[in-house]
């Protein structure tokens, strides 16, 4: 136990011993004189999309301390976004030549490399970080390097953003405040619709692209809604509104193909077809809110089932379901002498082929009634357009 107590006694003194032989050695050590200083030409720039190859930013540095012929001094420099680190997959990484001492940029080269490099979102402002890196070789002694960093605060060239991956119905239009999706229409993915109830009140399209809010607004900023009349519309990222001046159903129809939006008011609704035709003697009035088919491919019988109304337009009918193969008529009752919708009316076979537009002829007589589209093998999907009279029959 002695032994232990003599060892306790005598560490602290050469702990302390230790610790002033270490403040001598480093108060024996000349501070270095770095001389490296780097400066950006600006400390906030904005990319111009009409001088693209024009350099719009240029990061200058002085030479390093000097040092004896011994030693040869390089200079690397290094681009990144701030908080990637200068990471090896993206930094842009340059040894400079002797005698540079500053590299430029242009907006082409930023802007690129902020979409594809740096994967920053369209239209986001970013930060740069540039760094240089004076190095020294040769001579008797390790010489450490010189490291100067600066930031420059970066606005993108403004792109015109126009896609979706969802969309609402948003503002003080809705009933409850709280934003209803606008779905892709079954016919066509580059349109989406909506029908519902809306009170006086902002209506706003909110759109959510790619982790980013975004909101459809009238190209010209004029919120007034002429029901019927397709608008063209941007995507912003502040909130625009059509003014909604009347409660009641509203339908609304978003093309992005041809960027228009069209609005239907409750007192001009986009209506159902309603035909009248004759069943043993009376008149029928019906208003087609769904179809049958009869033919071949249901043993002469009239089926229904798969049949969706577009929400676009209660006038497009989808077929979407087993396929359907050889001589088919569609009817708006099953009987057979439903109204029906089919490829002549001469009481004569309509030969189909894939993806072509044929006309679509109407009616009850003998003539609509016995003429018939032949569908080809496989015929899964039909388009029915009863507005502007066309059929389109496709295998999915």
């Amino acid at each position: 136990m002695k032994k232990v107590t003599c060892l306790y006694k005598v560490l602290p003194l050469l702990f302390a011993l230790m610790g002033l032989d270490a403040c001598e050695e480093n108060a024996d050590i000349d501070p270095v004189d770095e001389r490296l200083e780097l400066t950006a030409s600006s400390a906030r720039i904005t990319l111009d999309a009409n001088r693209l190859t024009d350099d719009i930013l240029t990061f200058a540095w002085t030479e390093a301390r000097p040092l004896s012929d011994d030693y040869l001094v390089s200079y690397t420099t290094k681009l990144d976004v701030v908080g990637n680190n200068f990471g090896s997959s993206t930094t842009i990484l340059s040894y400079e030549d002797e005698g540079v001492f500053s590299r430029s940029f242009t907006s082409e080269q930023l802007q690129n490399w902020a979409n594809e490099k740096w994967m920053i979102k369209v239209n986001k402002p970013f930060t740069l970080e540039f760094r240089v890196v004076s190095q020294w070789e040769g001579g008797s002694t390790f010489e450490a390097p010189e490291v100067r960093t600066v930031t420059v605060e970066v606005e993108p060239i403004r792109v015109e953003v126009f896609g979706a991956d969802k969309m609402f119905v948003g503002g003080s239009a809705v009933p409850d405040g709280n934003p209803v999706e606008i779905r892709k229409t079954v016919e066509n993915e580059s349109r989406y619709a909506w029908y519902g109830a809306l009170v006086a009140g902002e209506l706003q399209v909110p759109v959510e692209l790619e982790g980013e809010t975004y909101y459809l607004v009238p190209h010209d900023g004029n919120g007034t809604i002429w029901s019927g009349e397709a608008v063209r519309v941007k995507m912003q990222e502040t909130p625009g509104a059509w003014n909604i001046e009347t409660d009641g159903d509203y339908r609304i129809v978003i093309d992005m193909e041809k960027t228009t939006a069209t609005l239907y008011t409750p007192d001009q609704p986009l209506e159902p077809a309603v035909v009248t035709w004759m069943l043993d003697g009376v008149e029928q009035t019906t208003t087609v809110t769904n179809l049958w088919h009869y033919g071949e491919p249901t043993g002469w019988s009239w089926k229904t089932g798969n049949w969706t109304q577009s929400m676009a337009d209660p006038q497009v009918f989808i077929y979407s379901g087993p396929a359907l193969s050889g001589r088919t008529k569609f009817g708006v009752y099953p009987h057979n002498q439903s109204y029906v919708y089919t490829g002549n009316n001469t009481a004569k076979d309509t030969q189909v082929a894939f993806g072509s537009v044929y006309t679509l002829y109407s009616g009850y007589s003998a003539n609509e009634r016995n003429a018939y589209f032949k569908l080809p093998a496989g015929t899964d999907y039909i388009i029915l357009d009863l507005r502007n009279k066309t059929m389109e029959a496709f295998k999915k």
